[in-house]
């Protein structure tokens, strides 16, 4: 059996990312595009794991919305100086929501200031 080493190595192949065409891409993005985007990222999920979703409740799980709930809700208190009011208030007003629906679908509500984000945000009354 003869043995034959190609001169191309399986990293040269099509499916490997190009990462230095991701890096000059990401390089051209603006802090407040990449902010924005983690943010409704972060919003669609939780929306998902609240069940607000046409698919409903097949992928409710509580304690994995109030993970992302907080975790939206500290990029967002952390972000804030750092973003306009333009991009901001619709991010607030989209936490609020979730923070809502969170506790709408709790069936044993936290106390008020204590529910996800709102270490953050301060409480949220529904």
């Amino acid at each position: 059996m003869v043995w034959c080493m190609s001169e191309t190595s399986p990293s040269d192949s099509a499916e490997t990312p190009d990462f230095a065409a991701m890096t000059r891409d990401i390089a051209e993005v603006p802090a407040v595009e990449v902010i924005v985007t983690v943010a409704v990222n972060l919003m669609s999920a939780a929306a998902v794991k609240l069940g607000l979703t046409e698919e409903g409740d097949t992928y409710k799980d509580l304690d994995e919305a109030r993970k992302l709930i907080h975790a939206l809700a500290g990029l967002l208190d952390g972000s804030a100086t750092e973003i306009s009011s333009f991009h901001a208030a619709p991010l607030r007003d989209g936490l609020k929501s979730l923070q809502l629906a969170f506790r709408e679908a709790s069936l044993v509500p936290d106390e008020p200031g204590q529910g996800p984000g709102e270490k953050y945000t301060g409480p949220v009354y529904g």
